[in-house]
């Protein structure tokens, strides 16, 4: 069982910057790709960005992209969101799961249990 645990959260001004971390333990996590989701209160759930098991591919949706920046390090089975120039819609509960598909959608196979973002003044 792969065990997902996201950190980095907190509350931050617009135009402030955050570092989500998601650490992976119990599996190989280097085999797996790695997404960022969020849930805002009243929303669905949605994908924010992906990133392929060796780090050759990366996925962003459109609201991020310029602003954020997924990377991993496989050596520390970590996976991290960096998140600048945050607005007040991005505040949400965001979460990483991971999959041995590529894929980046709420199908896949294992979740963490989310760290709170909320951007505000």
């Amino acid at each position: 069982q792969l065990q997902l645990v996201e950190s980095g959260g907190g509350l931050v001004q617009p135009g402030g910057s955050l570092r989500l971390s998601c650490a992976a333990s119990g599996l190989t996590s280097d085999l797996y790709h790695i997404g960022w989701f969020r849930q805002a209160p009243g929303k669905e759930r949605e994908g924010v960005s992906c990133i392929s098991r060796s780090s050759g591919s990366t996925s962003y949706r459109d609201s991020v992209k310029g602003r954020f920046t997924i990377s991993r390090d496989n050596a520390k089975n970590t996976v991290y969101l960096q998140m600048n120039s945050l607005k007040p819609e991005d505040t949400a509960i965001y979460y990483c799961a991971a999959d041995r598909r590529w894929q980046c959608t709420a199908g896949m196979a294992y979740w963490g249990k989310g760290t709170l973002v909320i951007v505000s003044s």
